[in-house]
């Protein structure tokens, strides 16, 4: 791929992935899904996985000029990360190690934000592609995987799995009659 019109295919696969991924996470942070909002999530985080597996897997983007066009402030997201919170309050706290090679201590984080920081930057290479610049936004979601989200997008589907997990594997232990 050595021009902008070769990762047009690319481009457009993401820009989809993208904006499935805003819609579902808006979706739940609304109070949309019911009950059934953990799967739902983890549906989500997993096909956008998916996208940041395919930007790594691409050579590097390099845009020509070495310069990103601006595209204007970013939307707010903070009434996505409150709804998050308050539909994800009893999980919303995990722990993580951020970096197994580079740090081997474990903090926590939330998953209210790591979801809403994801699409954050989601939503600005959305922008450059929506303008009709898909280098722009390649460029920009390839960076941004390995800068930001891709940790934050991995840690949200290993948290969301491991409570799916509990709930369908951790059964109360029956009393035996004596």
């Amino acid at each position: 791929m050595s021009d902008g019109m070769s990762w047009s295919g690319l481009a457009d696969r993401v820009a989809r992935q993208v904006r499935d991924y805003l819609t579902g996470v808006e979706a739940v942070a609304r109070g949309e899904g019911g009950d059934e909002f953990v799967p739902l999530l983890l549906l989500e985080v997993s096909q956008i996985v998916l996208a940041g597996a395919q930007l790594g897997a691409s050579r590097d983007v390099i845009l020509p000029d070495n310069w990103e066009p601006d595209v204007g402030e970013d939307p707010d997201l903070d009434d996505m990360r409150q709804g998050l919170a308050k539909r994800l309050a009893p999980i919303d706290a995990y722990a993580e190690v951020f970096d197994p090679y580079e740090d081997g201590e474990g903090t926590t984080y939330r998953l209210s934000d790591d979801l809403a920081d994801v699409a954050a930057d989601l939503v600005h290479g959305l922008r450059h592609y929506e303008a009709g610049r898909p280098l722009e936004a390649l460029w920009w979601w390839q960076y941004s995987y390995f800068n930001h989200w891709g940790n934050h997008v991995g840690a949200a589907m290993r948290a969301l799995h491991a409570v799916l997990a509990h709930a369908r594997l951790d059964v109360a232990t029956e009393a035996t009659p004596t």
